[in-house]
């Protein structure tokens, strides 16, 4: 039988049969479990699967078919595997905020790099915005501009008064969706906003840290309307990319791939030491944001410091 993952508690995987609706607990089968080693999980929430069914609400996955994309992160545990998110998507979602907790822009940056290179469309919404004054008003004009002059959709909303859910709505009707955000952004309670009978559990913000807290677990896939599908996913807290290879993260900041043409090194530009690039020119003239820069350089330097402790662990 053919089946849709909707949800993935690490060992067990809710399958669904499209022609029933009917709900599986399924489990892989145990040559599954010895394949694609680099990944820390074969099967993701998303993916289609051949399934064969064990009795009367259980059964064992036994091929996953081929993805059309797939977001992925680092491992936490094993820095060179990756963990795949979610697979099979129409666009991602991307839940920040200004503040409670503050705008991070390397946080923004770093998610774009685990949907730029499957060519995901993503969506920035700035969650909150009822509790913005005008500086902050003006920063969200401000990040509006930075990321819509680079071809993505940056989004002003607010789970609490309604503001920019409509949009939202209609910007998720018909498409399967991959719904993630910073830790205490408010991701779930913007979709409880948008899907009023989802019913996600829902949070403050850690009195003591002043940081989000979990209250998604799992990654899960609900139906909201006929042909809508949200994929809800556990907050972020940070994201490391050991996993990367420096040309990987260049050649995912989209608008320093479109100039590398005009670098003197080409498309092998690392746009950091090299003379005459044309990203780094493109940063004193002001057509490319220093701001972004600064999130590529960061990265950079973390994959450096990764592949040094490698290379001294050998010695």
């Amino acid at each position: 039988m053919t089946g849709l993952v909707k949800r993935s508690t690490g060992s067990w995987y809710d399958v669904l049969d499209p022609l029933e609706h009917r709900l599986y607990k399924c489990r892989l089968a145990g040559k599954m479990k010895l394949q694609e080693k680099e990944l820390t999980n074969p099967v993701a929430v998303g993916d289609f699967v051949e399934f064969s069914v064990e009795n009367e609400d259980q059964g064992i996955i036994n091929i996953v078919e081929p993805r059309r994309n797939f977001v992925a992160r680092q491992s936490p545990r094993q820095k060179h595997q990756i963990h795949i998110i979610a697979a099979n998507l129409d666009q991602a979602l991307l839940v920040s905020t200004i503040r409670e907790p503050d705008l991070k822009l390397g946080f923004i940056d770093r998610f774009l790099l685990t949907t730029e290179p499957q060519d995901i469309p993503t969506l920035i919404a700035l969650n909150k915005c009822d509790l913005w004054n005008e500086e902050d008003n003006e920063l969200f004009e401000g990040v509006k501009k930075l990321y819509n002059d680079i071809g993505y959709t940056v989004l002003k909303v607010s789970a609490s008064r309604g503001e920019g859910i409509e949009d939202l709505r209609s910007r998720l009707s018909g498409r399967t969706t991959l719904i993630s955000g910073q830790s205490g952004a408010g991701k779930s309670s913007l979709l409880n906003a948008v899907h009023p009978g989802i019913g996600l559990r829902t949070s403050e913000l850690s009195g003591y840290t002043g940081k989000g807290t979990h209250t998604t677990t799992f990654a899960e896939m609900f139906e909201t309307d006929p042909q809508t599908y949200v994929i809800d996913t556990p907050g972020i807290k940070t994201l490391g990319f050991n996993n990367l290879e420096i040309m990987d993260v260049a050649h995912n900041f989209r608008e320093f791939f479109l100039r590398s043409p005009q670098c003197r090194f080409g498309s092998i530009c690392t746009h950091r030491n090299e003379p005459d690039c044309a990203v780094k020119k493109a940063i004193e003239e002001g057509s490319v944001s220093a701001l972004r820069y600064q999130s590529y350089l960061s990265i950079c330097e973390e994959i450096d410091a990764q592949n040094y402790w490698e290379r001294k662990k050998k010695y």
